[in-house]
């Protein structure tokens, strides 16, 4: 609750936009087409935990569930499945 509130007063400061405040700057346009890009209080949550794959897990994982799990942790690549894989591993895998 304190950090949650450490973190708006933060935002607050710096100038970021409230949900409430983004959301009357949307109003009037249709489906929100004028809507801004994430700021860090946006709603991201980072996960508690780092995945528990193998790499013969990551080797052998599908498209969606690379993208899906690269996604989770705010991360966005162009390039390749393989691309996306070694990234992941090298990110998520610890020696």
């Amino acid at each position: 609750m304190a950090l949650r509130w450490l973190l708006h007063s933060a935002c607050h400061l710096v100038g970021y936009p409230t949900k409430e405040e983004e959301c009357k700057e949307n109003e009037g346009y249709p489906n929100g087409e004028r809507v801004k890009g994430l700021c860090p209080c946006s709603g991201f949550e980072m996960p508690l935990h780092y995945p528990r794959y193998t790499r013969e897990e990551y080797e052998s994982m599908e498209e969606w569930k690379v993208e899906l799990l690269l996604k989770q942790y705010g991360l966005s690549l162009k390039g390749s499945v393989e691309e996306k894989r070694v990234f992941a591993m090298g990110a998520f895998l610890w020696p």
